[in-house]
C-alpha cells in the first residue's frame, strides 16, 4: 500500500492542507490517519472509501495509479430535490432560509445573516442545521445550478484551505459569485469557473477573496412534490 499513500500524499499536497486538515474534510480520525499514511496502521478500505466518495477522486486512480485522478467535476456539492413546502416559517429547527441573492451583482464583500432577513428554515437530515441557505439567480452555472434554486452554504475560514474542483460563493471587494474554484498555474491566483460554457473562466488573485462559502448543497424545489 505504499504506493497508495504515496498518492493520497499527492493529494494533501495538492490542496495545500495541513494532514489534520484533510483528515477531517474527509471525516476520518486525525490520529489514525497519521498513523496509517506514516505506516504504523494500515490504509483500511474505509479510509480509501471516504477519499472516493469525499474528494471525488477516482477509485482505479487511488489504488492502481490508473486513469483520471478525479471522476467527476463536483466535490461535494450534493444536489437535492425537495418540496416548496418544506420550507417553514413556524419552526425554528434546522438550517435558516434568508431572504439572500448570493448572485445578485454588485453586492459589497460581506454577507449578513441577520434574523431580518429569516424567512424560514430546512429541517431535514442530509442539509447541515449550521448552515445559511440562500437564493441563487442567473445562468452561468446552468445545468448544475438552475435559476431559482437554493444553496446551503459554509463560510470558510482558512482561505488557505480551497479544494480544488469545490462550487464555492466567492465574495469579492464589488461582486459576490457562485463558481466552481480551480487550481491555477500561477499559486497567488485561481481560477473561477461557470458550468455554463458561454461564460468565460475568471481569473483572479487569492488575495482579493474577502470571504468564502462552500456549497454543501444545490437545493431544488418541485412543485410536484
Amino acid at each position: 500500500m505504499e504506493d497508495v499513500v504515496l498518492r493520497i500524499r499527492e493529494l494533501i499536497k495538492e490542496m495545500g492542507v495541513s494532514q489534520n486538515e484533510f483528515a477531517t474534510r474527509i471525516g476520518t480520525d486525525c490520529s489514525n490517519f497519521s498513523k496509517q499514511i506514516n505506516g504504523k496502521l494500515a490504509i483500511s478500505s474505509v479510509l480509501t472509501n471516504k477519499i472516493i466518495v469525499e474528494l471525488g477522486v477516482s477509485k482505479e486512480w487511488l489504488l492502481e495509479g490508473k486513469g483520471l485522478k478525479y471522476n467527476r467535476t463536483v466535490v461535494g456539492s450534493k444536489a437535492v430535490v425537495l418540496p416548496k413546502t418544506v420550507i417553514a416559517t413556524d419552526n425554528d429547527k434546522g438550517a435558516k432560509v434568508y431572504d439572500i441573492d448570493v448572485t445578485a451583482g454588485s453586492s459589497g464583500r460581506s454577507l449578513i445573516f441577520s434574523s431580518e432577513q429569516v424567512i424560514g428554515s430546512i429541517d431535514v437530515p442530509f442539509i447541515n442545521p449550521e448552515n445559511h441557505i440562500v437564493k441563487v439567480s442567473g445562468d452561468s452555472m446552468t445545468p448544475v445550478i438552475n435559476n431559482g434554486d437554493m444553496l446551503a452554504i459554509r463560510e470558510i475560514k482558512n482561505l488557505n484551505l480551497i479544494f480544488w474542483g469545490q462550487i464555492y460563493v466567492v465574495l469579492l471587494d464589488d461582486y459576490r459569485m457562485v463558481k466552481y474554484v480551480r487550481k491555477h498555474t500561477n499559486p497567488d491566483y485561481v481560477i473561477l469557473r461557470s458550468a455554463n460554457p458561454d461564460y468565460d473562466d475568471i481569473e483572479i488573485l487569492r488575495e482579493d477573496i474577502r470571504s468564502l462559502f462552500v456549497v454543501e448543497n444545490i437545493i431544488r424545489f418541485d412543485s410536484r412534490l
